[in-house]
């Protein structure tokens, strides 16, 4: 096993915008980076089709062309990346020690987690197969494309709740599908839904199929109670029952909240252990933009580098 040890200064963990930027500017600054890109190289990014939201990109663009364009940038920089996974870390001493696909053990300086977060889907084929061609877990994103149009949004949530009514804004009917006969979401975020006129919210209700060969045509709704099925219309069906963050393997070490999302000291990248950053969705379950991702890997890079130098004035 010993020629599977290596010591680096900086390591990255995970590819999206938040990782790509953190090792854009950690090249930079001579940190030497090494980025293990993960499960999903390129991250969530790499399952939208087009991303027109993120600045300089006047014509839009195609998610993982875009992920492409951060990756050649890191590696003109000099950032070593490489394909694999990290599947364990042990951050009780000095240096931090992460394993990669269980077998090769890295020593690194300072750590930057930029593992991201993954949606949670209902799990039909349907939903699988129209994914980015009508279905999508993000209406800040994606409802844009569906204005004039009726769209239905599963989830009974706050979260669900502010993009029910997002879309509403934009889209001529929103068919709100919610499980039970209540939902979890606060009182304020319930009442903007309710007394929206072109939201309607579809009580006992679960997804059967979503319709359409090519592209989202409408779904299939299965009353909970009565047993009864109805298909209503929509050209765009939204997911919105919540995100996992990917930080399982740092849960021993690193402080989270109840959902599993890294705590940081507000205005940084830090997180309860010295030497060991995260940035982009791993620690936001706020915002989720790929432009606040990448604004947050740039600051775990300058939070890495202004760490390490400290190590060296002493």
């Amino acid at each position: 096993m010993e020629n599977q040890k290596e010591r680096v200064k900086c390591l990255i963990i995970g590819s999206g915008p938040a990782g790509y930027t953190a090792a854009i500017y950690a090249s930079r600054a001579g940190l030497q980076p090494v980025m293990y890109q993960g499960l999903q190289p390129g991250g969530q990014l790499t399952i939208t089709n087009d991303v027109e939201n993120y600045p300089g990109y006047p014509s839009g663009v195609n998610g993982p062309q875009m992920m492409e364009d951060f990756r050649q940038q890191a590696a003109r920089f000099g950032a070593d990346i490489r394909y694999g996974i990290a599947t364990s870390v042990d951050f009780s001493g000095k240096p931090h020690k992460v394993t990669i696909d269980e077998q090769k053990e890295i020593e690194a300086d300072t750590v930057i987690i930029a593992t991201g977060a993954s949606a949670k889907w209902l799990g039909l084929e349907s939903e699988a197969r129209l994914n980015g061609s009508g279905v999508s877990a993000c209406a800040v994103c994606d409802g844009f494309f569906y204005r004039g149009q009726e769209v239905a949004i599963v989830g009974a949530g706050d979260t669900a709740c502010e993009e029910a009514h997002y879309l509403s804004n934009l889209c001529s009917k929103v068919y709100m599908i919610v499980r039970r006969s209540e939902m979890r979401a606060s009182t304020i975020m319930q009442n903007r839904v309710k007394n929206t006129p072109n939201i309607e919210i579809l009580w006992n209700s679960v997804t059967e199929e979503i319709l359409g060969e090519h592209g989202v045509e409408g779904a299939r709704i299965k009353d909970t109670v009565t047993g009864e099925t109805r298909e209503i219309t929509v050209k765009g069906f939204f997911v919105a029952i919540g995100h996992e963050p990917n930080s399982k393997i740092f849960q021993p070490f690193l402080e989270h909240d109840e959902s599993g999302y890294l705590k940081t000291v507000a205005g940084t990248s830090k997180t309860n252990v010295d030497g060991v950053f995260a940035c982009g969705d791993v620690q936001d379950n706020v915002y989720r933009q790929a432009v606040t991702a990448a604004g947050t890997g740039c600051m775990a890079a300058l939070d890495a580098e202004r760490y390490l130098a400290s190590l060296e004035d002493h």
